[in-house]
């Protein structure tokens, strides 16, 4: 039986150490992996664990930065080209709303294309931008990540324009002012919200019907 939590150990690790080789020995060891495990039991809980070591000032944002390029990089190697997407019907994106902080964005985004989300990548936006790129794209559900408190706010103002424009769409919002208040998400009119990878999963399956 595969020991899923000493090979995410292992992983954390190897992005620690900003060990590109070391990791992807991890990922010839596991042998036949699907893509799904990979993420959701391995690389999940290692960059939960690091995010984690950010917030207390232990780990540096360049060894962050670094673990989400490796881990984009493994997952790409444990996709299937061929495989179909888990939700073709709706229109996934993810965007920083006016942050420059685009890490977490990037983490969340290398999740749920790893496992099997179709996700358009808006980068860094405004309430204006936002809003057309919304409509322009006809966007189901809209993570967005936001790492200062005042960008934060400002997805009440979107929720408003979104809402004038007649545009019915979930939104879940993550990042450390909701991590700060917990109730913040349902004051800025938001559907859901997540702490980590760990927690969005779950949120998404709930949003999709998935968790039925």
């Amino acid at each position: 039986m595969t020991n899923f939590e000493h090979y995410s150990r292992e992983l954390e690790q190897a992005i620690l150490s900003t060990d590109q080789i070391r990791a992807e020995l991890i990922l010839v060891d596991l042998g036949d992996i699907s893509t799904q495990d990979f993420v959701e039991k391995i690389i999940v809980p290692a960059m939960d664990h690091i995010g984690d070591g950010w917030e207390d000032g232990s780990v540096a944002i360049s060894q962050v930065y670094m673990g989400a390029k490796i881990c984009e990089s493994l997952i790409l190697q444990t996709s299937d080209p061929e495989a179909k997407f888990r939700q073709p019907q709706l229109h996934f994106a993810i965007t920083v709303l006016e942050d420059f902080h685009l890490l977490g964005k990037s983490i969340v985004y290398s999740v749920l294309r790893g496992l099997g989300y179709k996700v358009d990548d808006f980068g860094r936006t405004t309430v204006e931008q936002l809003v057309d790129m919304v409509e322009q794209e006809s966007v189901d559900i809209l993570l967005i990540s936001t790492l200062m408190l005042r960008s934060a706010l400002k997805i009440k103002e979107l929720r408003n324009r979104l809402v004038e424009r007649g545009l019915d769409i979930k939104l879940v919002v993550g990042g450390a002012p909701f991590r700060f208040d917990t109730q913040l998400w349902e004051e800025v009119g938001a559907d859901a919200t997540a702490v980590g990878t760990s927690e969005l999963i779950p949120v998404i399956e709930r949003l999709t019907g998935e968790a039925d």
